[in-house]
Parts: structure tokens; sequence; C-alpha cells
């Protein structure tokens, strides 16, 4: 348990700080790191082939090409081309090394699905900060997402019974699911109440519950890769937490629906 309590607050306080005290160029180069190395987990998840590390981070670029290119235009416009420059390219370099390739078009797919997942998904939380009040709507997701996840697993370990995926995750139970939906919105009320001047409750209780959900499914989503590729963590680089990816995994999910929510609604 110390294992993931201490690198767990280490984490959210870094987070935390870089959110509330950093510059947006100093959170853009943060959140090209970490969708680097969310990248490159991806990609050793899922692709077996021993290639050199040019080729290696060639890819890992490509699959994360849209948030740097967003970082640099902070627009919702700028993310359609960026995501095609990334796809054509990636094609690009598939048919340079298609005769290499074994299962062509299981890799193809799987490359394909790493730049929705990685760069598409994650460029929404650049999205989602230069909004007003975006640092602090991504502390206040990422809280959602973090007591949603703990919720869920001392609840789930404590009474949990009836599975809620068992084909993708068989340790998730629905108990769980509820306790992580409960306490998402109980670290979404707190936080909000801590950081935002002035709160519309109607939305903040209602995207807490959907956001709640929402996490659950980017959770179940990074299952899904586990599974089809038999690895049990993305990474060790985090003591006890596993990879990046594993921690990360519900807030790229929660980044864009919460950036769509503020951006549709009008609430700041």
């Amino acid at each position: 348990m110390k294992k993931r309590v201490v690198p767990g607050l280490l984490i959210a306080g870094l987070w935390l700080f870089l959110l509330m005290k950093g510059s947006p160029l100093l959170f853009c180069l943060i959140a090209i790191l970490i969708v680097l190395l969310a990248a490159d987990e991806y990609l050793r998840m899922v692709d077996a082939r021993n290639v050199h590390l040019f080729e290696r981070w060639f890819l890992n670029i490509c699959l994360t090409a849209p948030v740097a290119i967003v970082c640099l235009s902070p627009e919702l416009a700028t993310l359609s081309p960026a995501l095609l420059l990334s796809f054509f390219v990636t094609i690009c370099y598939f048919l340079y090394r298609y005769k290499d390739i074994e299962d062509k078009f299981n890799f193809f797919c799987r490359l394909i699905f790493g730049i929705f997942y990685i760069g598409l998904l994650g460029a929404h939380l650049v999205l989602l900060r230069f909004l007003p009040e975006g640092g602090v709507w991504l502390i206040v997701g990422t809280a959602i997402t973090a007591g949603s996840d703990t919720g869920a697993y001392f609840i789930g370990k404590a009474i949990g019974k009836r599975k809620l995926c068992p084909n993708v995750s068989p340790n998730k139970t629905v108990e769980g699911a509820v306790g992580g939906v409960f306490a998402g919105l109980v670290a979404g009320v707190g936080f909000a109440a801590l950081f935002l001047p002035s709160i519309n409750w109607p939305f903040l209780l209602g995207s807490s519950v959907l956001l709640s959900l929402v996490g659950i499914v980017g959770d179940l989503t990074e299952s899904i890769v586990k599974r089809g590729t038999g690895t049990k963590d993305s990474g060790r680089c985090l003591a006890g937490h596993g990879g990046i990816l594993d921690r990360v995994d519900s807030l790229l999910f929660v980044g864009p629906v919460l950036y769509y929510l503020l951006v549709l609604t009008g609430v700041r």
C-alpha cells in the first residue's frame, strides 16, 4: 500500500502545482512529455517487433503529433489538420515497412487506433487547459477521475460481488463502479468548492456523475488493450502505479468530455 500511496501523493502534488502555478508553456511541455511516454508504452504493448530506437520514437511522434501541434495553436480548428497529418504520415510509414510486417492489417489498425487514443484524446487536455479557468477545471476533472478510481478500488475490494465486465477486467465489480461514481462526485464537489470562484451546481453535480462513468470506460478501454496484448501493466516507471498510461487512461477520456461540456453549455 505504501508503494502506491507515496508515489500517488507525489504525482498529485506535482500535477496540482503545474495547473495552479505553472505557465501554459510549461504545461504544454509536460503534456507533450507525458503523451510521448504514454505512446511509447502503448506501442510496446501492441508492437512486439524488435525495431531500431529511432524507428520506435518516430512512431511515438506520429501518435503524439496532434498534441504538439495543438500546443502551438490551442484551438479546436487546429485538431483536424493535426490528426490528418499524423494519419497520412503513419500510412506512409506503413507502406514503406509493409513487406517486413507480419499480420499487416492488425498492426495497421493498432497504429491508427493509437493516433486517436493518444493523439486525439490527449490534445483535448491541452484544449481544456486553454479555456477560461481551464486549469481549475482540469484540477476538478482530475479529482473526479482519481476519486472515482480510488473509490471503485476500495469499495469493490470490500463488498464487490457482481462482475462489471468480466471478459475485459475480471476484478472490476458493479458495486465498485457505484462506489467510484459516488467518490468521484464527492471529489468533484470538494475541489470545485475549493478552487472555482463561482459554481453552477446543477452542472457540477451532473457532470461529476457523467465524468466518473466516462473515467470507468477509459479504464476499461486500456484493459481491452492490455488483455488483447497479454500485458499486465503498461509500464513500470511509476513505482506501485504501473506506467504512465495506467495513470492517465481515465483522464484521456474525461478531458475531451469535460471540454465539450464546458464549450457546449457555456459554463466557465
